[in-house]
């Protein structure tokens, strides 16, 4: 029987976490550039954790839920949005909510499967793949 919640395994899951790493840190040294205060990191790179709410309901709406708030569309707009109309708070905090999807990436936090809530396409937190 085929697993119901495959996950990326090997080198490329070695490159989709060192992808997050650089969505981490380039989201971060964007975030200086808007002049807001260090403050906010802190108080609100957990936020778009609020998105496993969803898993109240069963799981089917809990992976969807959290998944649109754990990829790039939502907070990508929402940077473009304080770019483009020269709001940096609103450009801050789309680059905070991108840092938290890269730091996720790189502990293996990965979108969620139907299944359960601890089956990602990244395969979950723990020890490193082996080489």
């Amino acid at each position: 029987m085929t697993d119901p919640a495959p996950a990326v395994t090997g080198k490329p899951l070695r490159w989709l976490r060192l992808d997050g790493l650089v969505l981490l840190a380039a989201a971060l040294i964007l975030f200086a550039s808007t002049h807001q205060p260090w403050w906010l990191v802190p108080a609100v790179i957990l936020l778009p954790d609020l998105f496993m709410l969803g898993y109240l309901r069963d799981t089917r709406i809990g992976a969807a839920v959290y998944n649109l708030g754990h990829s790039y569309p939502l907070p990508a707009a929402m940077s473009l949005v304080g770019a483009v109309g020269h709001h940096p708070l609103t450009l801050a905090l789309g680059l905070l909510w991108l840092a938290h999807i890269g730091m996720d990436r790189l502990a293996r936090y990965g979108l969620k499967y139907d299944v359960s809530f601890q089956h990602t396409h990244l395969g979950g937190p723990g020890p490193a793949d082996p080489p």
